[in-house]
């Protein structure tokens, strides 16, 4: 196998005019730093992680794990210059060539890129050995997250072969070509392309910039002499008649920037779309001037069968699952997601939020501390967060924080320290806070997002209007987005719950009953811009209870839609309808005389219990009820409406009723009190 790698590289090595790119994901060896030796070292395929499927209830595995793989470089390579790019390592990687120290980068969810031409001997084998941690440091953000850390080298690894004057793959790794467009209208299209360059000397060459419309028609083309003095060259641009990116019809160019005189010594092409994003005073968001709202989910980064490791199958699949509930924009929690999604998202107009990790999860936690080393640490990985990001039309937004507290030392000059880095890389786009505290951090970032938890920790959900009239009344010169979520396992039905402590139950009822009420009171509520539903998916944390948030729309292995979900569905999907008969996994256990409801976007449905026909009310928008009935031993429940069918069949006899656990929320309806 040796052999015929080294034969397919010396292939390779014949046909490179300009830069190659190799995937370096096979026969890596790893072993822990605790095992001292690599003797017993395991042969792994990258993306890799040693915490892959997360357990209930147990820690997840913090510690050192290293990697080594041999790379041979062929002898006819020795006038190129080589780099390595890894696309993420949780959280801390070193990296040594032939036991030599290359460099350090610390954060887990940004590539990064180390050149290596130096270290490496050509016409031989060389060992590249990196060395990954996943602890806890307290100048390595996010400091505090209930999202577990998996650890590894858990993205792919590639090695880049250029000529001594090239594209850089080295800033903030990025791909070194970076779109700004300044002016977006439907008659033209005008901005600058970033090229960041490299050379082993100053050296002139030419740079050539090439634009493709979606069909591949060349739009603009220009050519340029440029001195090449390792930083970047503003080139400027302008394109007639574009055809902008919208959610609707999201229309992607093809950028492309060439170096050489005569034959390109170097070329890379980057996917783009033109728009522009506006933010009114009243609550709206605009795309090219219109207003849109948002209707989003927070999407974490694993799954309950390969922990953080996310084929783009993976990612796929809960793209579809987002879109087929009707959400238009999602928010990637903490930490960016790998660009396999954020591709998908600017091919299919969902819109995207991406936060830098400065996160609170615990009120134990310290997310914040006033020294040079973390204050740095989070304006490099904001500065990545940027750099690699900015060329997808579909990322409309840059997270500052998330739910920050103002005790002890205070974190404001810092925030308004990332928003003007935010703004200096990226005018074009806002800034964002997700924040549930009141203080001078809400007032820095362009957007605000107020976590709300009325009617679930506190009061009732019926108080958000004396909140929400409040904001409008003293604060509506502030941009306010609103997110919200609470606990649902599907497995904590009433009669199950009976040998768990109060503390421990998390009924599904209790969460959907929640939504139903903030949909109510919020649905298109012309004070926010976006609505931001806590979570798509649960997600794992080893610092929750049974080890999973559950604060998802689906469970964590994605094979069961909750409940809340059908809710959304039926208020945002306008492509296919909805019909859900609400709580079929507990309607048994919850006695004789009950409440019904259902969800629906085909208007009022028709109900049968047996052969009798039940009345329904429309609670809310899209949401259903029956008065209180009494249901016979055995009752086959029907819904229709249109050619949508739904339905349950209760057992003989009934579970008697069981206490509420403390704090659910009752409606404002007393009919809705079953």
């Amino acid at each position: 196998m040796k052999r015929l790698f080294i034969i397919w590289l010396l292939a390779l090595s014949t046909i490179v005019q300009a830069r190659e790119i190799i995937p370096l994901n096979e026969s890596w060896l790893f072993f822990y730093r605790s095992e001292n030796t690599s003797d017993n070292a395991r042969i792994v395929t990258l993306p890799h992680s040693w915490n892959t499927v997360p357990a209930a209830g147990l820690p997840v595995y913090e510690t050192t794990g290293n990697y080594q793989r041999v790379l041979h470089v062929p002898e006819c390579w020795a006038s190129k210059r080589l780099f390595l790019k890894f696309y993420g390592a949780q959280s801390v990687a070193d990296l040594f060539v032939n036991g030599r120290y290359i460099g350090t980068h610390q954060g887990a969810a940004t590539a990064f890129t180390f050149e290596i031409t130096d270290k490496v001997r050509f016409g031989h084998d060389n060992t590249l050995f990196v060395c990954v941690s996943n602890s806890y440091r307290n100048d390595v953000l996010p400091t505090s997250t209930s999202q577990n850390r998996y650890g590894g080298l858990y993205r792919e690894v590639e090695l880049i072969v250029t000529e001594p004057t090239a594209i850089s793959p080295l800033y903030f790794g990025s791909e070194g070509v970076l779109v700004h467009p300044r002016l977006v209208t439907d008659d033209k299209v005008e901005g600058t392309v970033e090229v960041h360059l490299t050379a082993q000397e100053n050296v002139n060459n030419y740079l050539t910039l090439e634009i493709l419309d979606s069909s591949g028609r060349r739009v603009f083309t220009k050519r340029q002499r440029v001195r090449i003095e390792n930083k970047p060259i503003s080139f400027p641009f302008a394109i007639n008649r574009p055809q902008l990116w919208n959610p609707a019809q999201p229309v992607l160019y093809t950028v492309t920037a060439m170096l050489g005189e005569s034959e390109p010594i170097d070329r890379v092409s980057v996917r783009t779309g033109f728009r522009s994003i506006g933010t009114e005073q009243q609550g709206a968001l605009t795309i090219n001037n219109q207003p849109i709202r948002l209707n989003g989910v927070t999407l974490y980064h694993d799954t309950a069968y390969t922990g953080g490791l996310r084929t783009a199958e993976q990612l796929d699949a809960d793209l579809r699952q987002i879109a087929d509930m009707g959400a238009n924009a999602l928010r990637s929690a903490v930490q960016p997601h790998p660009q396999h999604l954020y591709n998908r998202c600017d091919e299919q107009g969902m819109l995207v939020w991406i936060d830098m990790p400065l996160h609170r999860a615990f009120l134990s936690d310290i997310a914040y501390f006033a020294t040079p080393a973390f204050e740095q640490n989070g304006i490099v990985q904001l500065q990545e967060i940027i750099a690699q990001n900015i060329n997808h039309p579909s990322v409309v937004m840059w997270g500052l924080f998330s739910r920050l507290r103002m005790n002890g030392d205070n974190p404001t000059s810092y925030i308004r320290k990332l928003h003007n880095t935010a703004r200096t890389m990226d005018p074009s786009r806002p800034t964002v806070a997700h924040s549930n505290r009141n203080g001078a951090l809400n007032f820095i970032s362009e957007l605000i997002v107020w976590k709300q938890e009325l009617g679930w920790q506190r009061g009732s959900a019926d108080d958000l209007t004396i909140w929400r009239d409040r904001l409008r009344q003293d604060w509506s010169h502030l941009r306010s987005g609103i997110s919200y979520g609470g606990n649902g396992m599907v497995g904590h039905a009433v009669a199950s719950e009976q040998s768990l402590p109060e503390a421990n139950r998390m009924p599904e009822d209790r969460q959907t009953r929640f939504h139903e009420e903030y949909v109510r009171n919020l649905q298109n509520d012309s004070l926010f811009w976006g609505v931001w539903v806590e979570n798509m998916f649960d997600y794992g944390s080893s610092r929750r209870m049974y080890g999973v948030d559950c604060q998802g729309l689906v469970t964590f292995d994605r094979r069961t839609c909750k409940d809340a979900y059908y809710l959304y569905r039926a208020l945002w999907n306008h492509r296919s309808p909805t019909l859900h008969l609400v709580g079929k996994r507990y309607l048994s256990q919850n006695g004789r005389r009950q409440v019904l409801r259902v969800y629906s976007s085909s208007g009022v449905p028709q109900m049968t219990i047996g052969t009798d026909t039940v009345a329904m009310t429309e609670y809310a928008p899209c949401q259903y009820r029956t008065d209180s009935i009494d249901l016979p031993d055995r009752a086959e429940v029907r819904i229709v409406a249109g050619t949508l069918r739904d339905g349950f069949t209760f057992p003989a006899g009934f579970a008697p009723a069981q206490p509420k656990p403390q704090g659910l929320l009752q409606t404002a309806n007393p009919q809705s009190k079953d």
